[in-house]
């Protein structure tokens, strides 16, 4: 079994003392540079991990974040948010930081338990999902000055040059943009978007992206809530009203997977249909999708909550143009 290095290991290697070697890893800033660079060195030559318990005890910090766990929904809600939440618990591990998972059903009894960790000194950060407009998390959280990134953008006036917080989120419009552009390069006819009650912020960016592509071939907007029957239940009454629809674009695969059932009951196997969120039950029907790309948001929340240096000591200021991650999505053809 090979060792794993230890400080003292990187102090000969570099030169210096046990102190140095933790100061470059607990106060980097009271290092001189060059020190600073060689201690560095030496850590990436050898692979040190320093001991991220004897370090929360040092730093009297939890070297924890925070994220809210969303209730079990069952069915085909929640894929994305299950895969993001996994995917930032293991990115964190590799920054030496855990993950906290805690359970809310509102945003108030969600404050509420964002209290009581704070006050424990439970967390050192938080991340919080499912971003809305007047969404009184974030200007509690801003209030108590714990760091914090959102998934979903602070749905502002303008949320890249005048940001209110640091947010990561998933380019919803160039999806279904992708989308419908596929749409239309494979079928003539009019292309349909499937969506949600106008107000969600989230669902009006994806139909913004079909809106932007559709142009002369404009097609019929259909609005349900997020129901696999009640989608189905719409398509088939679309389709009686707007037979010359060719494809379908939806803002999420619940309702891609009710439009699928209704074009079958409908004899319309030739009507392409298209989701948002790529998840299992839209691949195990071969039902083409937008991929959300989770791993690479949680990847950009760390990089805005943990800055250059690796840490999370302060909240970070939201300067316009770098306060934000958008990830564009990619649309997987089946």
């Amino acid at each position: 079994m090979v060792k794993a290095p230890t400080v003292d290991d990187v102090a000969r290697l570099a030169g210096v003392s046990r102190q140095t070697v933790s100061n470059v890893v607990n106060t980097p800033d009271i290092v001189r540079e060059s020190t600073r660079l060689r201690v560095e060195a030496a850590i990436a030559e050898l692979g040190y991990r320093p001991h991220a318990a004897a370090r929360r005890l040092r730093t009297r910090r939890s070297s924890t974040i925070g994220i809210h766990l969303d209730p079990y929904a069952g069915g085909i809600a929640g894929v994305v948010l299950d895969r993001f939440v996994h995917a930032l618990t293991e990115r964190a591990g590799e920054r030496d930081m855990r993950v906290l998972l805690y359970a809310a059903r509102t945003a108030e009894e969600e404050i509420d338990r964002l209290g009581d960790l704070l006050e424990g000194g439970e967390v050192d950060a938080v991340v919080i999902t499912g971003t809305f407009h007047g969404d009184p998390r974030t200007g509690w959280l801003t209030r108590r000055g714990l760091p914090f990134v959102s998934f979903g953008r602070p749905w502002g006036e303008d949320d890249v040059e005048a940001p209110a917080h640091l947010w990561v989120d998933v380019d919803g419009a160039a999806g279904t943009r992708a989308a419908t552009a596929h749409a239309l390069e494979r079928a003539d006819g009019r292309v349909a978007f499937l969506g949600w009650p106008e107000g969600s912020g989230t669902g009006d960016e994806r139909e913004r992206g079909w809106r932007e592509s559709v142009g002369a071939a404009r097609g019929p907007r259909w609005v349900v809530e997020d129901s696999v029957a009640l989608a189905r239940d719409a398509v088939e009454s679309g389709l009686r009203s707007d037979p010359d629809v060719t494809s379908i674009v939806c803002a999420s695969d619940s309702l891609a997977i009710g439009a699928h059932l209704a074009t079958a009951l409908a004899g319309r196997p030739d009507i392409r249909i298209i989701g948002f969120d790529n998840t299992p039950a839209a691949e195990a029907l071969g039902l083409s999708s937008v991929e959300q790309l989770p791993e690479r948001v949680a990847s950009g929340a760390l990089d805005l909550l943990m800055g250059e240096n690796g840490t999370v000591v302060a909240p970070r200021p939201a300067t316009a143009g770098a306060a934000h991650v958008l990830v564009e999505p990619r649309l997987v053809v089946r």
